[in-house]
């Protein structure tokens, strides 16, 4: 199957699972595919054939992406370079939940959650560890009795019921030996930080010498800006006094810079948040819903309301024509 057959079919996929899902990324580089939203899931979606070509630079700019506008990189793909992807089974590269297209029709259109992940060593499962303390008590068993049922030490039974994680062959142990499942699902909407190393939010990479003036007005304007490298906009800004967001681009007005501020608008509509173009020279004040401002323009404003004024008059402005 081709890259872009994989991408429709995950869309229709994840539009037939309630998800409005923005226009595909198509301007390189690019750290997402598509933003999808139900609710209050945002996701910023990555979609590959061979999951491995997924790089450090690319998990690191979805993590922040993640971050900053509240929703989680995910990505959907067919294959390692060694094997398929496992149904039911969450795998990690550079800190990104990876997940087969079966598994994502399963947790996104029929509502059952992964419940295992994949690690160093094998195929891993949460334990609840309350509840297997509460099982093994119920039965007057020791730590030392359950532990040669398991065939692990006392000491990794009192792990489990301090939350470590089991493999494979002990969840299924445990199930015969109670004849419960012990199990919780992984909790991919959340980045499954509960399986994976919790790293901290990669650091910003520098403004573009050329996006340091807009940079300087936008920060007095009240944002916190951070720079991208692959996603289709230069920078997310965060709003310091409300809970709005901001997808800034800047270049010259040329057809390429069109097609980029209309994926903004989309990626906007999906993220919440707001898109905006400077330009050196503009011949239009809105693209698709992303307002267009003249860098000479936003240097003059020393209100940032009239800033957040002008952004919110020439984003909802119903240009449709490029």
């Amino acid at each position: 199957m081709s890259r872009s057959a994989l991408i429709e079919n995950v869309t229709a996929m994840l539009e037939d699972a309630g998800f409005a899902v923005s226009d595909r990324c198509v301007i390189r580089p690019k750290s997402f595919d598509v933003a999808a939203r139900r609710g209050d899931d945002l996701l910023f979606l990555k979609i590959l054939g061979n999951v491995d070509a997924l790089d450090g630079p690319t998990g690191a700019e979805m993590r922040r992406l993640g971050h900053y506008l509240h929703g989680t990189p995910m990505v959907v793909g067919l294959r390692t370079r060694d094997e398929e992807l496992e149904r039911g089974v969450v795998y990690f590269r550079h800190g990104v939940p990876v997940i087969s297209p079966d598994t994502a029709l399963d947790f996104f259109v029929e509502g059952v959650p992964p419940l295992v992940y994949a690690a160093p060593g094998g195929l891993y499962v949460n334990i609840d560890g309350d509840v297997l303390a509460d099982e093994r008590e119920e039965r007057g068993w020791s730590l030392g009795r359950l532990a040669t049922e398991l065939g692990v030490s006392r000491r990794t039974v009192s792990k489990y019921e301090d939350g470590m994680n089991a493999s494979i062959d002990v969840a299924v142990k445990l199930e015969d030996v109670f004849g419960d499942d012990l199990t919780s699902p992984v909790d991919v909407l959340n980045g499954a930080d509960e399986v994976r190393d919790a790293d901290p939010t990669p650091e910003d990479p520098d403004a573009d010498p050329e996006d340091e003036p807009i940079v300087a007005v936008l920060t007095r304007a009240g944002f916190d800006v951070h720079p991208t490298v692959r996603a289709p906009f230069n920078a997310v800004g965060e709003d310091t006094n409300r809970p709005e967001g901001l997808l800034t681009g800047h270049s010259s007005l040329t057809d390429a810079a069109v097609k980029r501020a209309r994926i903004m608008a989309s990626v906007g509509r999906i993220t919440r948040t707001r898109a905006v173009y400077f330009v050196d020279e503009a011949t239009q004040t809105s693209i698709g819903g992303t307002a267009i401002i003249e860098r000479a323009e936003l240097e003059r404003m020393d209100d940032p309301d009239a800033f957040r004024d002008l952004l919110k008059e020439r984003g909802e402005d119903a240009e449709t024509e490029a």
